[in-house]
């Protein structure tokens, strides 16, 4: 028999919501928000998705974007252990992937630590669903046979000094950047220093996979001064390699409606 005074345990579920478009949550995702207790969710997850809420959840913004932040990382996480000791479902709700550049691994690393159960629901990413969208296929037999994907905004005090753009540069025929645009101008320094040409196009996709998306193609030399003119800002994604050149003739065909 059940300690009466023993606290029920529920589950966090780790949501990928996608990135903006309503249509590429996935099933799971949309059947957990509908029956969940608590949803946690965060700054970039459209409006369409949380209105994909139960209306009875209790619904937290935990979001975070440059220069400002709703909570802490930990102060996330201790708010999951403690809703998940009083709610059977605890919906944590991610942009994109909880696994890809979203602090996903690090939430469900603590969570195990607490003894809360926990479960990943992966989410389509940014990284392919925006240039998707733009018309830019990340590989193609013509153009590139590999693609890598590097943070372009990285946290103080990590496991490593920092991202080895030079050796980026050599690995991979298309590079995307997450979180690139404040770090342009080192970035594309860095890549032109290892070797990268410097009219190699690249792409900038804003609000990736939402009605307000919009496109900047420009090369490695030229486009920090065409962000500067456009005033283009995050939330970005950047391509870079030879796919971009595809964008004129597919990125028509691809827009979202």
């Amino acid at each position: 028999m059940q300690d009466p005074d023993q606290k029920t345990i529920g589950k966090v579920y780790l949501v990928g919501a996608g990135p903006g478009d309503p249509g590429l949550l996935t099933v799971k995702g949309k059947t957990l928000l509908e029956c969940a207790d608590v949803v946690v969710y965060d700054a970039l997850v459209s409006t369409e998705i949380l209105a994909m809420i139960s209306p009875y959840a209790e619904q937290i913004d935990a979001g975070k974007r440059m220069g400002r932040h709703s909570l802490l990382q930990n102060e996330t996480t201790e708010l999951l252990i403690a809703k998940a000791k009083e709610q059977a479902i605890v919906v944590r709700l991610k942009g994109g992937d909880p696994f890809i550049f979203g602090r996903g691994g690090e939430e469900m690393e603590d969570l195990i630590a607490a003894g809360i159960p926990v479960e990943v629901v992966p989410g389509v990413t940014s990284g392919i669903a925006a240039p998707a969208y733009a018309g830019i296929p990340l590989t193609h037999r013509n153009h590139s046979s590999s693609v890598i994907f590097v943070t372009g905004h990285e946290m103080a005090g990590k496991y490593r000094p920092g991202v080895n753009w030079g050796a980026i540069a050599q690995s991979a025929e298309t590079i995307v950047v997450y979180m690139g645009v404040h770090n342009l101008d080192r970035i594309t320094h860095e890549l032109i220093a290892a070797g990268l040409a410097s009219d190699t196009p690249i792409a900038l996709v804003r609000w990736g996979t939402t009605p307000k998306q919009q496109e900047l193609i420009a090369t490695l030399a030229t486009v920090v001064d065409r962000v500067e003119l456009a005033k283009f800002s995050a939330p970005s994604i950047a391509v870079i390699g030879n796919v971009v050149k595809l964008h004129d003739t597919l990125g028509s065909l691809y827009a979202p409606k």
